[in-house]
């Protein structure tokens, strides 16, 4: 999605400096990782983390915040929430050290322009070349995140926020085969499996949360009849039709690798969804400037923001940012809290599960 072109089997979105909300895991991962959670909890209550936005569980996706109460669970493959309350007994989560919550100045937003910017990055995705991924290949997405919680140690409670860290993601083409390496999902250096079936012998089906690149290749790429889709399919999720419908394609670009026909009509579908909005200053989270578009979710008082490169239009991260003051969990969190925030800075198409592309072939 750049209007530079990039071969996206070598798509390196170069770095800078600085550390999103959690949606989706894959749908059999979660009762695996529920019981793991709760026996964590049954051997040490002392210290409690509280995920301030609640994560919900797209396939082992970003660990980002979801908003809202109903059990819309944790981030991508791994973290689970189980009433948003994660445990764990050094007070971090998994092999990730926590700091002082990540907080950034809020860009001013405005609703003009947002018809032409959408138009401009729909026209760079669209002109981007994607190789297929074929059988046996895999999508490798690597990136930075980091996240904001509200950490309580013997009954004190504060927001802390994981520290920036890498992550690597490898699933393939049908989605049924995949790695992940994330310490806050995982402390194990080697990662985990996300591959199906799961522990119970189920093999979900690919759907909008949880999408496979050949579940992608197969959307529609009308951009009504995608935006119709979307709606109907997230209906009752998220604090609004609009607002869900905005973070449905903000996770569908974020860590997936879809056609370029249908990355443009993401980006022609969104224009058309309310409330949708220009941030013409804001950074991703290795620092990297550009302008974001955005949307404010209005009950959770968060504005999620997907940023590009002001030239070339290349998606460059995303990021979820404390719009208005809210206390959750007892903790006040002010405006220009991180709540989450990633940054892309590798999407490849490799020839093996953990290989990555200096070492593919």
């Amino acid at each position: 999605m750049k209007a530079t072109r990039q071969n996206p089997a070598e798509w390196e979105e170069s770095a800078s400096l600085l550390p999103q909300p959690e949606r989706d895991l894959p749908a059999g991962r979660n009762q695996f990782h529920k019981e793991r959670l709760m026996a964590r909890i049954q051997q040490d209550e002392s210290t409690t983390v509280v995920s301030p936005a609640r994560p919900k569980i797209r396939k082992a996706r970003l660990l980002r915040p979801a908003f809202t109460l109903p059990a819309m669970a944790l981030t991508l493959a791994g973290a689970v929430a189980v009433g948003s309350v994660l445990i764990d007994g050094d007070g971090g989560s998994a092999g990730v050290a926590t700091g002082p919550a990540l907080t950034t100045s809020l860009g001013s937003s405005t609703t003009e322009g947002v018809p032409q910017l959408l138009d401009q990055i729909s026209l760079a995705a669209a002109e981007s070349t994607h190789p297929v991924v074929k059988p046996g290949q895999y999508v490798y997405i690597a990136s930075k995140t980091a996240n904001t919680f509200v950490k309580t140690v013997d009954g004190k409670s504060a927001l802390a926020s994981h520290i920036l860290h890498q992550r690597q993601i490898w699933e393939s083409p049908d989605g049924t085969k995949g790695w992940l390496v994330d310490p806050a999902v995982n402390s194990s250096p080697e990662g985990e499996t996300l591959s199906l079936p799961d522990e119970r012998g189920n093999t979900p089906k690919a759907h909008l949360g949880s999408p496979s690149y050949d579940y992608l290749s197969k959307l529609t790429t009308d951009p009504d009849a995608l935006l119709a889709k979307i709606y109907k399919e997230t209906k009752g999720q998220g604090n609004s039709p609009d607002q869900q419908a905005f973070a449905t394609i903000g996770d569908l670009v974020v860590e997936s690798y879809a056609p370029a026909e249908l990355n443009s009509a993401l980006f022609k579908a969104a224009a058309k969804i309310p409330g949708v909005v220009v941030v013409n200053d804001a950074r991703d989270a290795i620092g990297r400037r550009g302008v974001a578009v955005a949307r404010l979710d209005e009950t959770s008082g968060a504005r999620e923001e997907w940023i590009f490169d002001k030239k070339s239009h290349a998606f460059l991260g995303v990021r979820t940012v404390q719009v208005k003051k809210v206390t959750e969990y007892g903790v006040v969190m002010k405006p220009g809290t991180v709540r989450f925030t990633s940054a892309i800075t590798q999407r490849a198409i490799v020839d093996g599960m953990k290989q990555t592309p200096a070492r593919n072939g």
